[in-house]
């Protein structure tokens, strides 16, 4: 029985788990959106959310504390100055988990994390690239509108020159 047993393993040893948590941390902080899998994203939300609630306050024992956790000086300043005053009058669920669908190589449930307070920046690619073509066509994919009038353009100047 697991009861009371908080947070998921990962398939990782407790030092590799701490590492791997401490990472994304820094790179959410740092970047304020991630794709990670939904189960890291799972476990990173209840990590990085208390040390973005004692960042709001400015103290050296804060400072201290959250440094124990994230051992990056860049993403303690990030998180201790822009993001301390975007999430200054918000009681808490500073981020956000957004499924977007499998990974291609391995089928892997993905998803997008970010700080709810910088939502305004338009989300990157989410990882669904559809190219429209087949799998067999030796690369040749579905062509653009741009290039389909570009290609139509010069197979007319090549009509014309062999004629």
């Amino acid at each position: 029985m697991r009861h009371r047993k908080k947070g998921k393993k990962l398939g990782r040893t407790s030092a590799h788990r701490k590492r791997t948590l401490q990472a994304l941390s820094s790179a959410l902080i740092e970047h304020k959106r991630i794709t990670t899998t939904v189960a890291k994203a799972k476990a990173l939300r209840p990590f990085v959310e208390p040390l973005i609630t004692r960042a709001k306050e400015d103290t050296q024992h804060n400072r201290r504390q959250v440094f124990r956790h994230l051992q990056n000086k860049d993403a303690i300043k990030e998180l201790f100055g822009d993001v301390s005053e975007k999430v200054g009058d918000r009681p808490g669920g500073y981020t956000r988990i957004i499924r977007i669908g499998e990974r291609s190589g391995d089928g892997a449930e993905l998803a997008l994390v970010e700080l709810v307070d910088y939502n305004d920046v338009p989300p990157t690619d989410t990882g669904q690239s559809s190219s429209g073509g087949t799998r067999r066509g030796s690369g040749k994919g579905r062509r653009t509108a741009d290039e389909e009038a570009s290609g139509e353009a010069s197979s007319a100047e090549d009509a014309s020159d062999d004629a």
